[in-house]
């Protein structure tokens, strides 16, 4: 089985890297290399298409040559991108008609704020809210398919995020492309679908039920587009919108010319759902947490969507022979970045990995709590005037339990999001993944287990994203079996046990919560 190899393109926002597995998903070979953004203007974030492209084409040849393989050793090839960026470009000449729109971009901002404050909303907000009020006293309030959409309601908002957005942005705004959207010559598609339709020749148009359940314009509940959020911009229009197809299967081939031979695409994820199935959380209620630059919180909660009262999103998970998994997902904006703020803006550390040996170095933070607010609070406070914090410094205050107290607001954070997590779904939560580079911090990991009070585990391949995405088409191909197969070679590097007295755990949350307090509604 380790004859057989395995290909992923890992795009995310600020680069790109192709990896190559073997049949025990040992690494191979692994290429990378950054991807520039451009910023017209302020709160304008764009990435180049054709850049995008040319350089997933340059780190998957790089990839081939360092493994010593050819492109026919290959036996299936898997896509994770990132989520929601989207495109709009000419079927005919394949040219893009304007940039990639990220998901950072706030250009909509005011419209999408118009259509909230519309009386069609405001009556969905308060029917919903009124019926979220009581949903929480049963759970077959919350559970039922109508209640589920009630809960919904209460909560639907446009946000500039989404595709749609972006969208009705280009139509109006881009030379020409109104004139193509009316002659039905405009694809669209998400960063997956683009480079998809550029390996494959133009003769794949397509994505999966997990990326295009992340663009906001589709309805979890009822399998379908959502017309809610796609009518307040006139959308789809003539617009051509991609083939839906489960995650892991059949997308067609690279071009032969492309890298020597055709290589079969076997898969399309988002990068977060497919950090879920890399960390194998296939049970119901199973949690993974992905430090990076931010922290996403998912759990597992099989073939049923949850409608959340807390400002969680419920999101296709994957769907494979026909059965669809779902996740809900607590998304937190600041955790590694807020220790890239003490190396870059505070200069109190040399290196990211310096913060495990501060924390390590004092018995705690003296009373210290830092909210890295830094763009507001995300779930499962939403508040976007909230501003970063530091409170509690006295005299004796050192640089050390600075750091640890950054450290330990992530951890904070994820149990504010685990806790509604539990709440929403009515699911313990017994124990937690953690994957991403900030999780190569033994602190970090040891407090979360602690404030947690659930054992945390790592594995060994902290890119879980890339994993996930080898599974999904490695099972498509025929070479692993879901889910023996995979738990089969799932490999944990350690496991951190919660350590803290339920006394001291109670007096830090208390205080977390006090400095929340202090840091919401400040702008």
């Amino acid at each position: 089985m380790s004859g057989k190899y395995i290909l992923v393109n890992d795009v995310g926002t600020t680069g790109t890297r192709a990896v190559i597995y073997d049949g025990e998903t040992r690494v191979v070979a692994e290429e990378y290399t950054e991807l520039p953004s451009v910023f017209p203007e302020p709160g304008w974030t764009e990435q180049d298409p054709i850049v995008i492209y040319d350089k997933c084409v340059q780190v998957t040849k790089d990839a081939l040559k360092a493994a010593k393989l050819e492109a026919s050793d290959i036996t299936a090839m898997g896509i994770a991108t990132q989520r929601t960026t989207n495109l709009l470009w000419d079927r005919n000449t394949g040219e893009p008609v304007y940039n990639f729109i990220t998901w950072q971009d706030t250009r909509m901002a005011d419209e999408c704020e118009r259509i909230n404050r519309s009386a069609f909303f405001k009556v969905l907000h308060v029917v919903g809210g009124a019926y979220g009020k009581i949903a929480p006293l049963s759970a077959g309030l919350k559970r039922n398919p109508v209640g589920k959409m009630l809960v919904a309601a209460a909560h639907l908002t446009i946000t500039p995020a989404m595709s749609a957005p972006h969208v009705r942005w280009v139509l109006d705004n881009v030379e020409g492309a109104a004139a193509k959207e009316a002659a039905g010559d405009l694809l669209f598609g998400t960063v997956d679908t683009w480079l998809l339709w550029k390996y494959t020749g133009g003769r794949v148009h397509a994505t999966d039920f997990s990326n295009i359940s992340s663009t906001g314009m589709w309805d979890p509940y009822n399998m379908d587009w959502s017309s809610q959020l796609l009518k307040p911009f006139g959308l789809p229009g003539k617009m051509v919108l991609p083939e839906i197809r489960e995650t892991s299967g059949d997308f067609g081939s690279t071009e032969a010319g492309l890298f020597g031979a055709s290589i079969p695409i076997r898969s399309l994820v988002a990068d977060q759902q497919a950090a879920l199935f890399g960390d194998a959380c296939f049970e119901v209620g199973s949690v993974k947490c992905t430090n990076g630059t931010g922290t996403f919180i998912d759990m597992n909660t099989g073939e049923e969507a949850i409608a959340s009262i807390h400002n969680l999103t419920p999101f296709i998970a994957w769907k494979m022979d026909g059965k669809t998994t779902y996740m809900l997902e607590g998304m937190i904006s600041s955790a590694g970045s807020s220790i890239q703020f003490l190396r870059d803006n505070l200069c109190i550390i040399e290196k990211a990995s310096d913060s495990e040996e501060c924390a390590f170095s004092v018995e705690d933070s003296g009373g210290v709590y830092v909210v890295p607010a830094f763009t507001g609070l995300t779930a499962p406070y939403w508040d976007p005037y909230a501003r970063g914090t530091v409170i509690g410094l006295t005299r004796s205050t050192s640089r050390e339990q600075v750091v640890r107290a950054t450290l330990e607001s992530i951890a904070y954070q994820c149990k504010d999001v685990v806790t509604a997590i539990q709440e929403d779904t009515d699911i313990e939560v017994s124990m937690v993944k953690a994957d991403g580079g900030a999780s190569q911090n033994n602190f970090l990991l040891q407090f979360l287990a602690d404030i947690l009070e659930v054992k945390v585990e790592r594995p060994e391949m902290l890119e879980a994203t890339a994993l996930g995405a080898a599974y999904f088409a490695g099972i498509a191909a025929g070479i692993w079996k879901y889910p023996d197969d995979i738990l089969r070679i799932h490999r944990v590097e350690r496991e951190f046990e919660p350590k803290m007295s339920p006394e001291m755990r109670e007096k830090l949350l208390g205080g977390w919560k006090k400095a929340v307090g202090r840091a919401c509604g400040w702008a």
